[in-house]
């Protein structure tokens, strides 16, 4: 008896040892609450003040503290680290809040973040700075980019879309009111397909007026159409849509001076016309031209555009645009309407030259993480905006049909706008049965 006792103990061992390492290949978020939360929470608290030492993160403290220490502690004088305020776990990671010493910087706690991530033995350490002397120590339990899951709280609000995951375990949010205009670059295969599929799955669910730019003859965004107010599919068309655009902030700004207000949002809710989102896939097809002719139709075009970027927040009118390569090289205008997309997310690009046009100017330091992309893992991108902060970031694997469902499911939310009658995308049409042969011999009616 006593032998089947000590069997069905070390069977019942060996099976919670196969499932916590199942669970920590397939089910990351449960081995880490499970196993991995519990021991880093440890090997933080028993090493902490050690490993802020050895990584010159340890300042000398006061005259009066080292007096006290030194006369009435009878204790030697230690070097003193960044005082801990908080300490909480997460499901993909720990969280802890610092009060930085007199004489240290985010920046000293950021330039050691590799060495913290081997200390304390988690996947990777990202420093954000809450307040002016207090950072957050952002550390995730494993690599929560190699299958995103984004949280069932994320869900679209107020013009704010969740489009991804960054690698701290945030989301990425796409919020429109604060960063009115966005830059999306990526090689083919990078993923960067896959974040516009996201952001028009959420914008759909929103009650704004979609409008598309796919100069491909619409092969990526007419299976959207229930949903698009108007679409574009050839650069003639683009530019008479861009002149209706502009005619269109024009009469805004009448109705902004009429209330004397400046924004849109200013407005009532009964006068206030719906945001538009311009969707703008591929756009070096605007700007490449096969003859002189065609110049002046890409100049005016282009200048238009530029005119949206710069004036459209104050009306609601919001630029998405999207492309392989976008550069001084494509043509005149492509650096000022560049300069006006304040948001950028980088994918895998085939060039550096490339990372550096959509980073380089607004977080020099991204640029290498662009480079070291791998291709292998599509959907992995850099974002970051003109404040200089930026984050790695992956968006959730979406199929096309999956997003045209939810543009037909909400199709109702389309607003109807005259303006943009004449771009309205044709719908579906319903193909007629194909004829059947007739028969040989005629059936004739039996007579009495």
């Amino acid at each position: 008896m006593a032998e089947v006792v000590t069997w069905l103990e070390i069977g019942s061992l060996a099976a919670g040892a196969g499932g916590l390492g199942y669970a920590k290949y397939r089910a990351p978020r449960v081995y880490w609450s499970l196993v991995g939360l519990p021991v880093t929470w440890g090997r933080f608290t028993w090493s902490y003040r050690s490993t802020m030492d050895v990584c010159g993160l340890t300042v000398q403290p006061s005259r009066l503290r080292a007096f006290v220490t030194r006369n009435v502690v009878r204790r030697e004088v230690q070097a003193v680290p960044p005082k801990i305020r908080r300490v909480r776990g997460t499901a993909t990671g720990l969280r802890v809040t610092l009060r930085l010493a007199a004489g240290l910087e985010p920046a000293d706690i950021a330039a050691a973040s590799e060495r913290l991530r081997h200390a304390w033995g988690v996947h990777s350490v990202t420093v954000v700075e809450t307040k002016p002397g207090h950072v957050e120590l952002r550390m995730t339990g494993y690599d929560v980019l190699r299958r995103v899951r984004m949280p069932r709280k994320a869900v679209p609000h107020d013009l704010v879309v969740p489009v991804a995951l960054r690698e701290d375990g945030t989301v990425f949010e796409r919020d429109y009111r604060k960063i009115p205009h966005a830059l999306t670059l990526g090689a083919n295969q990078s993923g960067k397909s896959m974040y516009q599929r996201n952001l028009i799955k959420g914008l759909a669910q929103l009650p704004v007026g979609l409008v598309g730019i796919d100069c491909k003859r619409g092969v990526e965004q007419s299976r959207y159409a229930p949903r698009l107010s108007a679409l574009a599919t050839d650069r003639e068309s683009a530019g008479h849509l861009s002149d209706a655009l502009v005619g269109e902030m024009e009469d805004r700004f009448d109705l902004l001076a009429l209330h004397g207000v400046s924004d849109l949002w200013e407005l009532p809710d009964k006068l206030r016309p719906v945001p538009l989102v311009v969707l703008i896939d591929e756009v070096a097809e605007l700007f490449l031209v096969m003859s002189k002719q065609d110049e002046a139709a890409r100049d005016h075009t282009v200048m238009q555009l530029v005119r949206l970027a710069q004036l459209g927040r104050a009306a609601g009118i919001y630029l998405e645009v999207c492309g392989q390569r976008f550069g001084s090289d494509l043509g005149k205008g492509a650096t000022a309407l560049r300069a006006q997309l304040t948001g950028r997310v980088v994918h895998r690009v085939n060039d550096k030259q490339t990372a550096e046009m959509g980073l380089g100017d607004i977080a020099p330091d991204a640029v290498v993480s662009v480079t070291g992309i791998r291709a292998d893992r599509p959907g992995v991108a850099v974002g970051g905006d003109a404040s200089g902060y930026w984050s790695r970031i992956r968006t959730p694997e979406i199929t096309p049909a999956q997003v045209a469902a939810v543009c037909r499911e909400f199709a109702h939310l389309t607003p109807e706008l005259p303006f943009l009658a004449p771009f309205r995308p044709v719908g579906q049409i319903a193909v007629p049965p194909m004829p059947t042969t007739p028969p040989l011999v005629q059936p004739q009616p039996v007579g009495e």
